[in-house]
């Protein structure tokens, strides 16, 4: 028996190196990035209506499915201080009955076809999008253009999202997590929309009317801009047919875009209480100026965030406050980057008395991203890491068509996709520090912890002036 098992386990044995066989694959340096297109040029179609509507087609018929939408490159974001939550209110209104039917018949008519409609936005856009079989293309894309063009506004379901969307608000006060981001928000951008949550606060919700909503709905969808897309088994000429006769004749005017200043960082630190007595954890946001989505050294600062908190277990942050000093699960850092620009954010959760220390920690890998040099080992793990990432991320063809489409709501390059792998392989060591230099600033951070503020204001008085909030 003993003489069997020895034979089994012989090949396991040398195929992990125990016993002098080849290393395992993965202590083997990674492969060099492969350059080259995402897809094919015959299979990915652009065309453009007479009114604007860009058309993007991706055909992909090893399965009998389709995927489907429409989205304006119009969010949250290009709405006035006054309608916070307005466009987010009215994505999610435009869910509930569209063209003839009210929201019970639009929801029978989408289930009839074992499929999916829905709407949803960002700060930088709103899209309906739709998926089916294919044999249930002009079904499904007819029951997309109603939700786009013809909206029902029902007030009795405007009431219902009404009475949803202010016992959410409620229900968030039990999230640490969200509130914190809500304080941070509005520390970091105060008289901006980017200071106010998404969703709006109680106080607008609640005076939102069947005339607020089709402003928005008006403001937001127009077929300036606008790109109707489709995936999967279908046609390119087929689609464009169907892009012409739901949206050739949409018509409307592309409005001024909202022109907030955006604040700058703070001028120095402030501390921000969210006062959560019952709380034994305290759950901790250090947050500062980003950059936007567009910005010219956006590879250099995603690579570099890798090294200080987007690595996971690789990365400076976490490993220094979860394997070092064993104060928390969870530690990371990260950039979230609008059109108008965005912000930086370090974040934990740790025991209510090592609030103080874990801040310390976060500031002090901040600084040290600044004083002391990323090495050129630690970039190229980054470098690896980001390669690898950005390649799992696009395994469908639903993942690439959305990486197609953010490029044009944020006006990017369309080859963007095709040439992230050799830009990073391009970028410089020390185009990767500079990015440190350029956007990291300990001294100039909003520091927001939900807790218990009796015991957590002593601890984090030095370092700034404290406020203690509410939730």
């Amino acid at each position: 028996m003993r003489a069997r098992w020895t034979v089994l386990l012989l090949p396991v044995l040398l195929g992990c190196g125990v016993l002098g066989g080849p290393r395992p694959a993965w202590e083997e340096p990674a492969p060099p990035p492969r350059e080259g297109t995402i897809v094919p040029a015959e299979r990915l179609h652009r065309s453009l209506l007479d009114n604007g509507v860009q058309v993007l087609v991706l055909e992909d018929h090893r399965l009998p499915r389709v995927s489907m939408g429409l989205v304006v490159p119009r969010g949250s974001a290009s709405l006035p201080l006054a309608d916070a939550g307005l466009a987010a209110f009215t994505g999610e209104l435009l869910n509930r009955g569209a063209g003839e039917r009210d929201a019970l018949a639009f929801a029978q008519a989408v289930d009839s076809l074992g499929g999916s409609v829905t709407a949803a936005g960002d700060w930088d856009s709103t899209g309906v999008y739709a998926s089916g079989l294919s044999r249930d293309f002009e079904e499904l894309s007819e029951l997309l253009a109603d939700v786009v063009l013809r909206p029902r506004f029902e007030p009795e379901e405007l009431e219902r999202l009404r009475a949803q969307q202010l016992a959410s608000f409620e229900r968030a006060k039990d999230d640490p997590r969200t509130l914190a981001s809500w304080n941070l928000g509005e520390a970091l951008f105060p008289g901006h929309p980017f200071g106010l949550p998404r969703t709006g606060t109680p106080q607008t919700v609640a005076r939102f009317d069947d005339e607020d909503v089709r402003r928005a709905h008006a403001a937001l969808f127009v077929p300036a801009g606008a790109i109707f897309y489709a995936t999967g088994d279908v046609g390119v000429e087929a689609v464009r047919a169907r892009a012409e006769a739901l949206f050739g004749g949409w018509r409307g005017e592309d409005p001024e875009a909202e022109s907030s200043t955006l604040p700058g960082p703070p001028r120095s630190r402030q501390v921000v209480i969210v006062d959560r007595p019952e709380l034994g954890q305290a759950t901790v946001l250090v947050g500062g100026a980003g950059i936007s989505r567009a910005a010219p050294d956006r590879v250099a600062v995603s690579l570099m965030n890798v090294v200080l908190g987007g690595g996971g277990f690789s990365s400076r942050i976490m490993s220094r406050v979860r394997e070092d000093e064993g104060l928390a699960y969870y530690a990371y850092s990260g950039f979230a980057k609008r059109r108008q620009g965005g912000y930086f954010m370090a974040a934990t959760g740790t025991r209510v008395p090592e609030a103080g220390r874990a801040i310390d920690m976060l500031l002090d890998e901040i600084d040290r991203a600044t004083r002391e040099p990323l090495t050129a080992e630690e970039i190229a793990h980054a470098r690896s890491l980001a390669v690898g990432r950005f390649s799992l991320g696009l395994e469908t063809s639903d993942a690439i068509v959305d990486g197609l489409v953010d490029l044009d709501v944020y006006a990017l390059p369309p080859d963007s996709l095709d040439t992230y792998r050799t830009r990073v392989a391009r970028l410089s060591d020390d185009e990767v520090r500079q990015a440190a230099i350029d956007h990291l600033d300990s001294e100039r951070v909003a520091i927001v912890v939900v807790g218990p503020a009796e015991q957590l204001e002593p601890q984090l008085e030095r370092f700034g002036p404290v406020r203690v909030v509410e939730p």
